[in-house]
């Protein structure tokens, strides 16, 4: 005889097993102050000991609104992000919000999924990190959302929500001066998709501080790619190809990960870092403090970036009236060795 599928437990069941009533049970598994500490405790078990698991959409239903915001990030493999969503996460735990991840691959397909299944999962919000090749039709998808939705780390042209985001033109400026008065003037710059925002802006920094030491660009030098470790490796392979004359002698990395994998290649080839060749990364992640040489490196402050993008997102959920905000914090150059 095929066995009858489990009921499931109910707000009521947890109720009568602890032998309060309904409301004071939904008030414990909202996080109400106004309960006791033994009464919490003694819902808590009931919940634990019948195996209640909490309707969270459900309850968004019935009360119009949600207490769980969607994240949207890159990579998930980079520490930056991982950094950034410590922010997101101790600011919106105030609140009482939970949080629901999602992670792009920097794949404008994916994106597209992923800000469907949000909207599906009825969250009352979205802070996006905007994948490389994000343009008008995301603009539009964005613009049609009836949710609040933050930008954070990446702009998007002609977009009409918040944003948070790092000074990238002054942080590239600030390393590849770095460079420059440590004598060097073959600096390249490596890594980072072409079509971003970000790597533009890294770009125009870039440039002013050569042109400021009357440095000519040299476009042979700048070579976008994925900025990851492997983007990193693959890219090294080519400066060193260059002859000795006019290969560079310092590289400015569009992030951290490039930075590692640059390492990488440089050591696998004979060169030890720091000595024939100078490297600055960007982002200042946890693992540039402890690699071997310690990574000279811009930081984006991931964690405050986080808590600020949070902050705009609840204060637009709380107070719809606000006017758009734009928040820039500045980098800081981090001299390792």
């Amino acid at each position: 005889m095929e066995s009858q599928k489990r009921r499931r437990v109910t707000l009521q069941d947890v109720a009568k097993h602890s032998g309060v009533s309904r409301a004071t049970a939904s008030l414990v598994v909202r996080n109400s102050p106004s309960i006791s500490h033994a009464t919490r405790e003694k819902v808590l078990t009931s919940m634990k000991e019948l195996g209640y698991v909490y309707d969270r959409i459900a309850a968004n239903l019935r009360s119009q609104s949600s207490s769980t915001i969607g994240i949207i990030i890159t990579d998930v493999a980079n520490t930056f992000y991982s950094e950034l969503l410590i922010g997101v996460n101790q600011e919106l735990e105030k609140y009482g919000f939970t949080v629901l991840l999602g992670t792009t691959f920097d794949v404008l397909d994916k994106q597209e999924k992923l800000l469907s299944t949000m909207l599906e999962h009825r969250v009352g919000g979205i802070i996006l990190c905007p994948v490389s090749s994000s343009g008008e039709e995301t603009v539009t998808r964005i613009s049609a959302l009836d949710i609040p939705v933050v930008l954070a780390m990446r702009e998007l042209p002609e977009m009409t929500c918040d944003y948070v985001g790092i000074d990238y033109k002054s942080g590239a400026q600030m390393a590849v001066n770095h460079l420059l008065k440590k004598g060097h003037k073959r600096i390249a710059f490596i890594g980072g998709r072409s079509e971003a925002s970000t790597w533009k802006q890294r770009m125009e920094g870039y440039s002013l501080a050569l042109q400021e030491s009357n440095i000519d660009i040299d476009q042979s030098i700048i070579m976008p790619g994925a900025p990851t470790q492997e983007g990193g490796m693959e890219a090294i392979k080519k400066i060193l190809q260059i002859p000795e004359p006019e290969r560079p002698t310092a590289i400015f990395c569009f992030n951290d990960l490039t930075a590692f994998g640059i390492n990488y290649g440089l050591r696998k080839a004979g060169i030890t870092p720091g000595k024939v060749f100078d490297l600055v990364g960007f982002d200042n992640t946890p693992e540039s403090e402890i690699f071997h040489p310690p990574l000279t490196t811009v930081s984006s402050f991931a964690k405050l970036i986080g808590k600020k993008a949070a902050e705009l997102l609840h204060g637009r959920l709380t107070d719809k009236t606000e006017e758009q905000q734009k928040i820039i914090v500045q980098p800081e150059l981090i001299v390792r060795d």
